[in-house]
C-alpha cells in the first residue's frame, strides 16, 4: 500500500471555506506541495468555470510547476465518489485528489489515486 498523502490543515480549511462559498456550485483548484512533500498550498486558476454540475480546469493557464500533485474539488452534495468526468481528470493530471462534499467539513471528503480509488490523506 502506498504511503499516504499530507495536507495541512490549513489548506483543508480554506477547501471547506471556498467551497461554502461557492455553494451551489462546485469549487476547483490544484494542490501544491513544500519541500518537504506535504500538500500546502492551493493553485486557483484564472478562467476556471465553476457550474453547478462540474468545475473545469483553464489548465493552460497553470504555472509551469512540478510542485502540483493534484486536484481538489467540491461536489454540492453529500457524495464525494468521482464521476467519469472526475477519473478522467485524474487520468490525466497529478497523483492524488479530493472531493469534498456537502456540508464541506472534515467528515465530508474523500482522497483518491490518479486512477480514482480511495487513497487516504493524512491532515497534519
Amino acid at each position: 500500500m502506498p504511503e499516504p498523502w499530507t495536507v495541512k490543515r490549513r489548506v483543508m480549511r480554506m477547501v471547506f471555506e471556498s467551497s461554502i462559498d461557492s455553494y451551489p456550485n462546485e469549487f476547483a483548484a490544484l494542490l501544491k506541495v513544500n519541500k518537504k512533500g506535504v500538500i500546502s498550498e492551493l493553485v486557483l486558476l484564472p478562467g476556471t468555470l465553476q457550474g453547478r454540475r462540474s468545475a473545469v480546469f483553464a489548465l493552460y493557464m497553470m504555472p509551469i510547476s512540478f510542485d502540483v500533485v493534484g486536484t481538489v474539488h467540491s461536489h454540492p452534495t453529500p457524495n464525494c465518489i468521482p464521476s467519469d468526468e472526475d477519473r478522467s481528470l485524474f487520468q490525466r493530471f497529478g497523483d492524488v485528489h479530493i472531493i469534498v462534499g456537502y456540508p464541506f467539513n472534515e467528515r465530508s471528503w474523500q482522497g483518491y489515486d490518479k486512477v480514482g480509488r480511495p487513497r487516504d490523506v493524512v491532515v497534519v
